[in-house]
């Protein structure tokens, strides 16, 4: 049996954040992880992470503020241990009922079978724009 390469270790993770399983997706994750979601102050679902235990924390908080509508993965590039997810989600965030629609880039490492880095970009302003109204 061959190991699973980068790219499927990650995709793995959206099937399980769909079904809540959020101590699974966040078992795909190292002990010691870099994690970077730029975002505005003040938005509650975004902790400090550095571990695969903040990465539940998070997809746990996201799940408690947000819920998932739309994904749409356009492209996978990858290059030896780096996998970059471009695409478009939307989200509702359930304070405001307001949606959430941006393109996002998805940067992530895998070593060992475990992903090492979650580096997510995305459009901000529409974040900000959903949850604190215009």
């Amino acid at each position: 049996m061959t190991a699973e390469s980068p790219a499927q270790t990650v995709q793995r993770l959206f099937p399980l954040l769909a079904e809540g399983r959020s101590a699974e997706a966040a078992a795909l994750f190292a002990d010691s992880v870099s994690f970077s979601i730029p975002h505005p102050p003040g938005i509650p679902w975004v902790p400090e992470v550095d571990s695969a235990d903040g990465v539940r924390m998070f997809f746990e908080l996201l799940a408690a503020h947000v819920r998932a509508k739309e994904l749409d993965l356009r492209q996978i590039i990858t290059d030896g241990d780096d996998v970059v997810l471009l695409g478009r989600m939307v989200s509702e965030v359930k304070k405001t009922g307001r949606d959430i629609d941006t393109a996002f880039a998805l940067h992530t490492t895998v070593r060992d079978g475990r992903i090492t880095r979650y580096h997510l970009y995305e459009d901000t302003y529409a974040v900000a724009k959903a949850y604190f109204g215009d």
